[in-house]
């Protein structure tokens, strides 16, 4: 099972949360961000229908896949403070 870590880190002279290498929006308080980044995790609990999906890999390739919609990620937010 796949696992996502969103983690809540100072940013931008604000609070924003953070997937890897990839940040959120700046938000002006921590708890927002916090409450953000709760409500980013939650919604990536939620199934839905199997789809079709198209995305080209680091080398350029294109792939075709069947995603099913119940198979969700295993998801936790750290914060620091």
């Amino acid at each position: 099972m796949t696992k996502l870590v969103y983690e809540v880190v100072e940013h931008d002279g604000g609070w924003a949360y953070k997937l890897g290498d990839v940040f959120s929006e700046t938000f002006p308080t921590h708890d927002a961000a916090r409450s953000a980044a709760d409500r980013a995790a939650a919604e990536q609990q939620l199934g839905g229908d199997d789809q079709a999906i198209e995305y080209q890999d680091r080398d350029g390739v294109w792939h075709e896949e069947q995603a099913r919609g119940g198979d969700r990620p295993q998801v936790e937010v750290k914060d620091g403070n």
